[in-house]
Order: C-alpha cells, then structure tokens, then sequence
C-alpha cells in the first residue's frame, strides 16, 4: 500500500477516533470538568513522550509564545469542559452537531483576525447552520436539558474556532504535538486547583477509561495528524474532519443505544454540510492567494 493511502485510512481512523471521544461524557460517571483533568493528564504525559521521542526540544521561541500557549490552553480548558458539558446535557448526537458549528463560526469571526472579507455564500452558510440548530433544539427555553446542551455546545464551539483562529496567527509555527502538548499542560494547570475528591474516589474502571480517553483518544489522534500531513494535503484533512460527527453519531448509535430523532438528523446534515461547504471555500481562496 502507498504512503497516500495508508495515510487517507489513517486520517479516517483518527476522525473516528476524535469522534469517539464524545461517547465518554456518558460512560465515564465524573462531571465535565472531571473527565476533562483526568483526560488532560494522561493526554499531556503520552504527548510530551512523543515529542521527546521525536527529537524536537520542548522550548518554545519567545516568551510571547508562552503567554499565547497560556491563552490558548485556557480556552482549550474551557472549550473541553464545555464540550463534554453539552452531551451529558443533550446527549452525544445533538450535542457533537451543535459543535460541529465551528466551522462556520470560523469564518464569520475571520475578518476580526485577517484581511478578507464575508461573501454572501458566507451568510447562506450561517443561515444553513442556524436552521440546523433550530431542528435539533426543541423548545426555547434552557430549562429544557436538550436546548441547554445545544446552546452550551454552540458556545464551546465558538471557543474552539476563537482558539483555532489565534493558534493559526501567533501558533502554528509548532508541530501539532508539540502545540497540542503545551496546551493541554496548561489545561492540567487551569484545572489543577479543582476539588479533586472525585477523582480520588474514582473506580478503577473511571480510571481506566480516562486512560483510554487521554491515551487512545486524543494523544494518538494528534500524533497520527502530524503524521498523515505529510502526504496528504489540509484540504483533504480538513475535508474529512467533517465526518467527526458523523462518526460520532454512528458510534452513539450502536454502542450507547441512542435514537436522534430525525429532526436531529436532518440538523446534522444541515450544519455538516455547511461544514464541508466553507472547508471547500476556504481551501479554493487560500489556492487562489497563494497563486
């Protein structure tokens, strides 16, 4: 097999897997915050082995690069309790779609961050997205579980593309590992003054599939994304990150026994073909400036 197609299945492996870790805010009996340290943890310690196996030094370049690690660790802090947050609230598949809106919100933000301007096809996709969240969210008001999960997933996705778009202008200069290694140390930090009574009174099985979580979950992912980049193109990486809910949806199906409604689904293919709609965009006008 060719290094491009061993790098295309591994990419969809690594989708499913990032997918898969939505499936943890309801088997893992800990609060948002909780499976958020005890992810952290185990994430942060596989990552920096990796990148200490890869040779690359730990040090960042300037101090202001530690002040933007600080940032964005922070907000990678919250953006994970959130996201954790929205499932345990309306369960996986609303909760990964109303995520799923980043994409989008990432464009409405871009003009704050770099000099380009919103098209009209821009304003079609948020109005795509916002029809899509309305099919999943079923009353307005957050005294509803499933609307607060929405709303809160909507809000984590805001932080992530607010966290995407200052890490592409000030942080990207960092292989991903060692990028992702840096926050999520500053995610351990941020949380390490949490009362941690939970945890310490966690099971042997919580523990193990926190494991799971931080190990198999998030830190093999991202060192399989270094690794795939290198024959195949952001496009096509970006392309299939799309399938994340996707993924996750299916995943929530057959092993959690959930039933989205097909307001839900309908929803979900609303905001993920948004989704793939501006990953397309974006890639034609970054080809187009770069000729």
């Amino acid at each position: 097999m060719d290094a491009v197609k061993r790098s295309l299945i591994t990419l969809h492996i690594t989708v499913v897997l990032l997918g898969g870790t939505a499936l943890f805010s309801q088997i893992v009996p800990l609060s948002a915050a909780d499976i958020t340290l005890g992810r952290s943890v185990f994430a942060c310690i596989a990552l920096w082995l990796f990148v200490k196996a890869s040779g690359e030094r730990f040090g960042l370049h300037s101090g202001k690069d530690y002040g933007i690690a600080l940032l964005l660790g922070a907000m990678m802090a919250l953006h994970w309790i959130t996201y954790f947050a929205a499932m345990q609230y309306a369960g996986v598949s609303a909760g990964l779609i109303a995520l799923f809106t980043f994409p989008v919100i990432t464009v409405l933000l871009e003009p704050l961050f770099e000099r380009i301007r919103l098209v009209w096809q821009d304003l079609i996709s948020a109005i795509t997205v916002l029809a899509g969240i309305w099919l999943i969210v079923p009353e307005g008001s957050l005294d509803n579980q499933v609307t607060l999960g929405v709303a809160v997933g909507v809000f984590s996705a805001l932080l992530y593309a607010l966290r995407n778009l200052i890490h592409r202008q000030y942080f990207s200069h960092y292989g991903g590992a060692k990028a992702m290694a840096w926050q999520i140390g500053v995610v351990c930090i941020c949380l390490a003054p949490m009362d941690k009574a939970p945890l310490a009174e966690a099971s042997a099985l919580t523990w193990l599939l926190l494991l799971l979580l931080g190990t198999v979950f998030t830190a093999l992912p991202h060192a399989l994304i270094a690794a795939s980049l290198s024959h195949l193109r952001a496009k096509t990486f970006s392309l299939i990150a799309c399938m994340q809910p996707f993924y996750g949806v299916i995943l929530a199906i057959l092993l959690l026994d959930e039933s989205p409604s097909w307001q839900t689904l309908l929803g979900g293919i609303l905001v993920t073909s948004a989704s793939v709609y501006e990953t397309l965009n974006a890639q034609k006008l970054h080809h187009k400036g770069s000729n």
